[in-house]
């Protein structure tokens, strides 16, 4: 019986110090994997660093290594795209370039997937180093993420993980140009053959967190929006909440008027009134407003990336271009 074949996509984006390392690891984990074969494909999300070139390096001396190069940084998401899409294996390991995500649990997701599990996840555990800012802003996020989608997300779940083929191909087949990766899991998620394997993950090898604030808020953003439609009845619901607290001020303000004689301050309630129902129809313009843009988005249906894939074929490097 032929071996499986096991694709690790790898985004980077400036980790020139980084892919080495992690190769040098994948390597060694791999001799533990019985019955399975690998390509590694390291995905180069527009880096202005040394990584793209230190991967070619590495192809050099192992065909098993190709390359997606992406022709600027289309984000995180879209590079775990591009590395599926060009992924051959019967299973695909989706994890990133900073160590993070330790290699050495790669033969454990591997035996789950043997014995029959098709999505295989793993859950970030919370370490001595991590602080209490990054762990009450984390629950906090997850709690508001599920208390407002109407797809629950599994706390803590980063990108490492592993795909059967046959979820890789159904994920392939979504044609969102904006996209979630942990919100389409969870759509498509079996209630059966998942298994969850838990993780402490480690510093980084080398560099920074490529996820600053900005980032991260977009982020945030973009998970409330695009799999719920609780945040439009949130909206609708606060334009009724302020259309009766402004009804209730009249007829305190007639009553107050007429039966006490004892005539309002006009300034300072005209201010008020003002001021809350313009924060009220600024927050509702808001929220319609990313949905708006997310319809602008998709309509365009333009490609999610320009990229080469680079393969090592009859000793030599031959890009592909992909428009």
């Amino acid at each position: 019986m032929p071996n499986k074949l096991v694709s690790i996509v790898v985004s980077a984006y400036n980790e020139q110090d980084n892919v080495t390392e992690l190769y040098k690891q994948l390597n060694i984990v791999a001799k533990d994997c019985k019955n399975v074969e690998f390509e590694y494909i390291f995905v180069d999300d527009g880096s202005n660093d040394k990584t793209y070139n230190n991967c070619l390096k590495l192809q050099k001396d192992d065909a098993r290594v190709k390359i997606v190069q992406l022709k600027r940084n289309f984000g995180h998401e879209i590079a775990m795209t591009a590395g599926m899409d060009y992924a051959k294996g019967d299973a695909v390991i989706f994890m990133d370039a900073d160590l993070q995500h330790p290699p050495h649990y790669i033969p454990r997701l591997i035996k789950a997937w043997q014995n029959g599990k098709e999505i295989v996840l793993t859950k970030r555990m919370d370490n001595a180093e991590t602080s209490k800012t990054y762990k009450f802003c984390a629950k906090t996020f997850y709690y508001i993420l599920n208390l407002l989608s109407d797809m629950p997300i599994m706390e803590s779940a980063p990108d490492f993980r592993l795909l059967d083929r046959k979820y890789v191909d159904f994920l392939k087949s979504f044609n969102e140009q904006d996209r979630l990766f942990r919100g389409l899991l969870s759509w498509i998620m079996p209630q059966d053959n998942v298994e969850i394997i838990p993780f402490e993950a480690p510093e980084r090898f080398s560099g920074t967190s490529k996820y600053n604030f900005i980032k991260s808020l977009r982020l945030a953003i973009n998970s409330f929006v695009q799999f719920s439609v609780v945040p439009l009845r949130l909206a609708t619901i606060l334009g009724i909440i302020a259309a009766v607290l402004a009804l209730l001020m009249g007829v305190y303000v007639f009553f107050e008027h007429f039966f006490m004689h004892n005539p309002t301050p006009g300034y300072a309630t005209i201010m008020v009134t003002v001021v809350f129902l313009g924060a009220v129809q600024l927050i509702c313009l808001g929220i319609i407003g990313e949905y708006i843009g997310k319809i602008h988005i998709e309509v365009k249906k333009r490609p999610l990336y320009v990229a080469d894939f680079i393969e090592k074929k009859a000793g030599k490097n031959e890009p592909e271009n992909h428009i």
